[in-house]
């Protein structure tokens, strides 16, 4: 998914050693530049916190007296990042909402280790696109370019942690940040390739598997761990002959995985989490819904956690109200106007076709108000809604006068992380295609898939 970022700051010139450290609590504040939303949402794997209201000049701030240390997610919407709490910590965090990992910087006792994370993983981003074109090469040279950046990247720590005195927890996550990235890079590769590299046929490609930690519940919530996990989890269960791209797609392919969870993986914190992983994509595989029922009985036997099985089960009844031929659910929106307004009562008239967008993604607003003006000249009698899932401000204001768009077409959630599990938005491409008295043809379409237009087509 796409899967749907923080300015905050602080003028405490502090070191991260660790004898200037007393025992008395965890402070965390900031302030967020062109900020999307009133308010960020601190979590404990998915758990709020807390939940911190903006002030007139978008900062927050909170002292914790019980938080243990760890790693926590804040989260402005659509946007969130991983930062690494510890006690006696004091750590102040500037992010401009339009440019949101880009523009983190974090500030004040605890701030190195947590600005070497925001760091590295834009390096890795960087990455994304060079390694993409070298997935066609073969295993010892890719290998080779693997090992390379790894070693770029231990270079890098060491000397981080040679000047700075980091706690055993802070030590885990910090090697942890680099290590599995690539990792995972290695057992995507063989996914990708569609050949299942055991470690019987090459046991130095698959060398650094004897060197991590597959239970591991202190890294049970961090991206790079979980994302491994999952890829390594999906390289067990593919079958030699069976071809990743087609097999990921089958409900049968995501019991297997949770079969091979439950007796390779441990810990149960981790078991739980990676579990919830794997229901959720298969959930989100539309196609699959008629299956969905066998998977959740698979699952209840292997996650432990009934809040996970009672979001899983949410999410399934979700799905099942968007489908063909029920109406659309409710939600509230603000319409141009600034007035909140339930979605039942627009008056559709017509075929109308609902797509979103994202104050902080302007680039994918670009690319969907050209799509909008293609699809508008080859269908002209469908109505097209646009939905920005932040509420309005004078920016946006700025951006449609400046694009034409009918104000009358423009709405935004009022509370997006309701909304989006009603009408089960996990990607910004989502679009909802509905006849003229607004019920559901297609709950699950793509705005940009070629595939949509045919059912643009039957409106």
């Amino acid at each position: 998914m796409k899967k749907l970022k923080f300015i905050f700051i602080f003028l405490i010139l502090l070191g991260c050693n660790s004898n200037t450290k007393t025992r008395d609590g965890i402070f965390l504040g900031g302030q967020i530049i062109n900020p999307s939303s009133r308010d960020v949402t601190l979590y404990q794997g998915s758990n709020v916190i807390d939940m911190l209201d903006l002030d007139d000049n978008f900062k927050f701030q909170r002292k914790y007296d019980s938080l243990t240390s760890g790693i926590y997610k804040l989260e402005h919407l659509p946007e969130y990042q991983t930062v690494l709490l510890e006690e006696a910590d004091s750590l102040w965090i500037r992010i401009n909402a339009t440019t949101f990992n880009e523009s983190i910087v974090f500030s004040g006792i605890g701030a190195t280790k947590n600005n070497f994370l925001i760091d590295l993983y834009l390096k890795q981003e960087e990455e994304v696109n060079f390694l993409s074109s070298k997935y066609s090469s073969n295993q010892i040279v890719f290998k080779k370019i693997i090992d390379s950046l790894l070693l770029e990247k231990k270079a890098s720590w060491i000397k981080m942690d040679s000047i700075n005195d980091l706690s055993p927890i802070a030590q885990k996550v910090t090697q942890a940040a680099y290590i599995y990235p690539y990792a995972s890079i290695r057992e995507r590769y063989a996914l990708l390739r569609s050949s299942k590299l055991t470690e019987a046929k090459d046991s130095l490609f698959f060398s650094y598997r004897k060197f991590l930690n597959y239970g591991d519940n202190d890294l049970a919530f961090f991206d790079p761990y979980v994302n491994y996990i999952l890829n390594y989890i999906s390289l067990e269960a593919l079958n030699e002959e069976e071809s990743y791209f087609k097999t990921k797609e089958t409900t049968s392919f995501n019991i297997k995985r949770l079969e091979i969870l439950d007796k390779m993986i441990s810990g149960k914190l981790l078991r739980n989490n990676v579990s919830r992983a794997i229901a959720f994509e298969e959930m989100l595989k539309f196609k699959n819904q008629t299956e969905h029922d066998l998977f959740l009985q698979y699952y209840a036997t292997v996650n432990s956690s009934k809040d996970y099985l009672r979001e899983v089960l949410a999410l399934h009844q979700g799905i099942n109200k968007m489908s063909y031929g029920k109406p659309l659910p409710k939600v509230l929106l603000q319409n141009f106007d600034r007035n909140t307004v339930n979605s039942a009562s627009i008056d559709y008239g017509r075929p109308t076709v609902i797509y979103f967008w994202s104050q902080t993604q302007m680039n994918q607003y670009r690319n969907t108000l050209n799509r909008l003006q293609k699809l508008k000249k080859v269908y002209p009698k469908i109505r097209f809604i646009g939905i920005c899932i932040q509420p309005f401000n004078a920016l946006t204001d700025q951006i449609q006068k400046m694009m034409g768009l009918e104000n009358k077409d423009q709405f935004a959630l009022t509370n997006f992380e309701k909304a989006s599990k009603v009408w089960v938005l996990t990607l910004l491409n989502k679009s909802i295609a509905l006849d003229e008295k607004g019920f559901i043809v297609e709950g699950f379409g793509n705005f940009f898939d070629i595939e949509f237009e045919k059912v643009l087509n039957t409106l």
